[in-house]
């Protein structure tokens, strides 16, 4: 059955939670929104689109960097209401330079920087 984007849960701004995971070694490298566009233009161009809260925009992953995301699956939650995008990571993931978005830990009720910066 062809896979129609708009049978997905959207929340009240149209946007969709997507979680980038690396393929091969199943990492989790970071957490995008969607919007219906985005999800078919990731499925039709194979490089992950994402929308920016922010800047109110599409952004195609390294775009700009050079740290591109190639899609290699994507996957819909039980509820239709996450995606998860099984990635191949050209370069960090996270805007700051490293590999992935999750680098701050909570041990013993203290924030811990557990992965530093690239330069």
């Amino acid at each position: 059955m062809p896979f129609d984007p708009s049978t997905l849960s959207y929340d009240i701004n149209g946007l969709i939670p997507v979680i980038a995971q690396e393929d091969g070694t199943g990492a989790v490298l970071m957490l995008a929104w969607m919007n219906a566009e985005a999800v078919a233009r990731t499925l039709a161009t194979g490089r992950v689109t994402y929308w920016s809260r922010s800047r109110q925009a599409y952004w195609v992953k390294g775009e700009t960097s050079g740290h591109t995301q190639e899609l290699v699956d994507l996957r819909i939650d039980c509820d239709r209401d996450c995606l998860l995008a099984v990635v191949r990571q050209t370069g960090p993931a996270c805007h700051t330079g490293r590999k992935n978005c999750f680098f701050t830990a909570v041990r013993d009720g203290c924030e811990m920087e557990i992965e530093q910066s690239v330069g």
